[in-house]
């Protein structure tokens, strides 16, 4: 079994934890929450990981989940965005952050894992609980997506 110490953890993966929650909610306050719940849920979970790698899996399934009820929270459909853009970390400033900004969550999400987390499609299957092809084919439509956005640019 994997050991470890939840100040060693939350250094290690609130980054991305946080970046995975921004991308998916396009809001720093739902992704400080979300971040949040995570670790909450972490500090409250008797789960014992058998690597770190299935630690690091779980917090970004959780993460996913935590994300997705928001999204589909009652609450959130019913309130207005203000509107004023997302203020960006200095490495999301990029064309191409915006980009990934615009398309929708589920590619969002997958992008954001395999570019940006450095996830292969049989990882990201078993952190989201979908099957490899629709992993492939989540990827192939959002980079078809975003050079089409970049090409209007």
């Amino acid at each position: 079994m994997y050991s470890y110490t939840y100040d060693d953890i939350a250094e290690r993966y609130i980054d991305t934890i946080y970046r995975l929650a921004l991308a998916r909610t396009k809001s720093r306050e739902h992704a400080e929450d979300v971040t949040q719940d995570v670790f909450l849920k972490l500090l409250q979970s008797k789960k014992k990981f058998e690597c770190e790698e299935h630690l690091k899996a779980w917090l970004l399934r959780v993460a996913i989940n935590h994300t997705k009820d928001l999204l589909m929270s009652s609450w959130l459909r019913k309130t207005d965005e203000l509107d004023e853009s997302i203020p960006a970390e200095e490495n999301e400033k990029s064309e191409l952050y915006e980009a990934v900004m615009q398309l929708p969550v589920k590619y969002r999400t997958v992008i954001h894992l395999h570019y940006y987390e450095g996830y292969s499609v049989d990882e990201i299957s078993g952190i989201m609980k979908i099957k490899q092809g629709t992993v492939k084919a989540q990827l192939h439509r959002g980079r078809e997506m975003l050079k089409n956005i970049l090409e209007a640019d």
